[in-house]
Formats: structure tokens, sequence, C-alpha cells
């Protein structure tokens, strides 16, 4: 199968260089109006590659269909990605390097900041020796997070469409806006999708297949202090951030992102604000077991009751919002469509790493919505930061379990 090494890279370079990033803060979908930019380039790019039944919807959902190349009645199937990039890292005026034979040592990203992608820090990096890799100048993210997944989608339609000897059924495609937000499936219309299944393009090192994910939810957490003049604040002044500070302190020291590995739930401190009357935490917690997940939640509730106690009603106020939940519970019983995932890999000579993701995607909310959605590799690294980069070969990689999935599907399952 013989992917287009230039063109893939070509493709993925032009979009990341438009800036997609979203915004929790806002109300609008897409979040930000930039993401519109790029939503639709694809839409006419769909388009003039012959894809039928393109679509941009009134947020930004853009869809399109590949027809099936045989009469055999084989399953819809769909594969997924996100094109806006997370808001923890700027991705404003990204400028992409390519770094052909890669030596498997460091690499120099930005000689004036004197900015280095380790490869004793990031370890994973030096068995990639001899590669194609991607990073910017150090000074902003990347975005194969997830423009690596759409470009991969793209490649993949664009072979298929190239090469109709090769049996396929329909195949629906989907680029969603706001995923980095937690809100990319929220206006996802599944019953105007209508596939049977789908893939997210929304993994990191080659071979990750994932179909088990963290539960969700974002806790909000307002502690109210007295102000009072310092000259005359014995016994009347109440310092928000002090409690604030012991709040934290009351938390599982070890159960942060930081000290926790494979299906380790945490809590984890996102954002800090304060002030003597007012200070505002904002976690999120994440836990695979449904169990713990309600645990780590009610644990919360039972610290504001006690500091509520302690220092006066009302002193702390706690919202929490459930985000998603484990997919495996609605992918478990589709089983097959994991395997299929896991045969295509092992047919083009890929070990299949299956795990837990310790996140979520699309996928997750997609999955709850009746689209049982299993997540595959997209081939980046060092997501949502400065040291984000991909190998150009993993990228073609993924782009060809596209392909051998689609026929597979054809294959096993026809009738």
């Amino acid at each position: 199968m013989n992917i287009n090494k230039e063109d893939l890279l070509h493709r993925f370079m032009n979009y990341v260089t438009i800036d997609t990033q979203s915004d929790p803060t806002s109300n609008t979908t897409p979040s930000t109006e930039k993401q519109w930019n790029l939503a639709n380039l694809l839409k006419t790019e769909l388009e003039e590659m012959g894809m039928q039944e393109v679509s941009i919807d009134e947020n930004a959902y853009v869809m399109a269909t590949l027809p099936a190349t045989t009469s055999k009645k084989v399953p819809v199937i769909g594969f997924v990605s996100h094109f806006d990039t997370t808001p923890d890292f700027t991705g404003t005026n990204v400028q992409p390097q390519i770094h052909r034979n890669y030596d498997g040592g460091d690499i120099l990203l930005n000689k004036e900041k004197n900015i280095v992608l380790s490869s004793s820090y990031f370890e994973e990096l030096s068995s990639y020796k001899g590669q194609t890799i991607i990073t910017t100048d150090g000074t902003t993210l990347l975005g194969a997070d997830d423009k690596a997944g759409i470009t991969e989608i793209m490649e993949a339609m664009k072979y298929l469409l190239a090469h109709p000897e090769i049996e396929h059924g329909k195949i629906r495609i989907c680029f969603t806006p706001d995923e980095e937000i937690g809100r990319g499936a929220h206006k996802f219309d599944v019953k105007k999708f209508a596939a049977e299944w789908a893939y997210t393009m929304d993994g990191s090192t080659i071979g990750e297949l994932e179909y088990e994910n963290f539960n969700a939810a974002g806790a909000e957490v307002k502690i109210t202090g007295k102000i009072v003049h310092p000259g005359y604040a014995k016994g009347k002044m109440i310092n928000s951030m002090y409690i604030a500070n012991e709040f934290i302190r009351s938390l599982p020291a070890d159960e942060v992102p930081e000290k926790t590995e494979g299906r380790e739930g945490f809590f984890h401190l996102t954002e800090m604000k304060g002030e003597v009357d007012e200070t505002q935490l904002s976690y999120i917690i994440r836990d695979h077991d449904k169990a713990k997940f309600e645990e780590r939640k009610s644990f919360l509730q039972s610290l504001k009751d006690d500091f509520n106690a302690k220092y006066g009603e009302h002193t702390i106020q706690i919202e929490i919002k459930d985000q998603y939940y484990n997919m495996r519970e609605k992918v478990e019983p589709m089983m097959h469509i994991v395997d299929l995932a896991e045969e295509a890999m092992k047919s083009l000579d890929i070990q299949p790493l299956i795990k837990p993701i310790r996140g979520g995607t699309d996928g997750s909310q997609l999955s709850y919505m009746g689209l049982p959605c299993p997540n595959i590799f997209a081939g980046g690294h060092n997501f949502h930061g400065r040291f984000e980069y991909v190998p150009l070969e993993s990228m073609v990689k993924a782009t060809q379990v596209i392909v051998r999935l689609a026929e597979l599907t054809a294959q096993k399952l026809g009738k």
C-alpha cells in the first residue's frame, strides 16, 4: 500500500499552520470563530477530492461519504477526528519544522531561546531514529492532536478514491470542533452520520488501540472569606486563600496526574484564582472505575461539609458536573470492532498496544450516543505543549490502518 509520504506531509503542514485553538469560556459552537477557517477548507478539499454527501452544519461539523465499491451488504463504518487544538498552550503562528533522517539524539527546536527536545527526558523519541520528525520552533504546540488524525483520514479517503479495486462498504467521516474543551460530541448528529460504529483517529504512539477511558467530571470550588482592614483584622478576617491551601492539602497527595498511571485515577487542580475575600479552584476528576469515580465526587462533597463545619456555613461551595464516561461499557458488547482494528494493524506489521486512555476522546461521548467508537493512534507525542512532535512514518502507518480497516470490514462482514 503506497501512501505518498510527501503529499501527506504537505497536507499536515498546511493544517497545523491554521490556528484553531478552542476556548472553554465561550458559549458558542464552535467556541472560536477561527475554527471555521479549517472547517471550511476541509469541506472544499473533500468536494474537490470527489467525496459525496459533503456537508458542514451551523456548528462547523464537517461530514462526507465515501461510496461503497462492492454490492455486498457491508456495515457502514466511520472515522472521526477533531480540528480544534487545546487552549492549554498557544497554537498561534505555528512554525512546523521537518527533521529528516533523525539521528536519535536531542533536537534543537529554537537556537535563539535554547529550546531543546531532549531524547533523554522524552525517552521514546530516540526509537524513531532514521525517520522524519515534525516539530515546532518550541514556542507553540504543533497541533498533531488532532490534525494528524484529520490528515490521515483525508489521505486514506484520497487513496481509496484512487483505488476503486479495493473492496469496501460505505464509509462516513466527520471532523468536529471543540473536542479539547470536552464538547466535540455535544452537537454531533449521530442519526445523520448513520454509521454502525466508528473509530476516532486521536491516539498517540504507533499501535495504540483503546476502547476504555476515564470517567470524567469537573469541579468548581468557591471559597468565601471575609476581608477587613489588616490593621483591625484580629478575630475578624478570614483569608479565603489560606482555606484554599488547606483544602488542596486535604486531597490525597499521590492521587494527581504526575504520580499516577494506567487505570489509576486522580484529582487535578487546573486553575486557581484568589483574593482574601474569595478564591476559586477548578478541578478535573478522573477514574476508569465507575464506583471509584463516584467515591471521588463524594469525597469532595464530604470535604466541603467538613470545612463548612469548621469555618462556617457556606464557606465552601462546590459544583460538580459529569463530563463523559468510560466507553468500555458500550464497546465491549461489540468487541469485533476492536478485533478488526487489531487485525488491521497486525496485517501491516504494527504491534497493537491495547490499553486504557488516560483521557477522553469524542468517541467516549459518541459511544454513549449510540455510536460505539474505539480510538486508534494518530502518531503524535507530547500533546498540549511546546515539545509536541509526530513521526511522519507513524502518520503513514495510521493512514494505512484506515484503508486496511475499510477493506477488512468488507471481507469479514460483507454478505
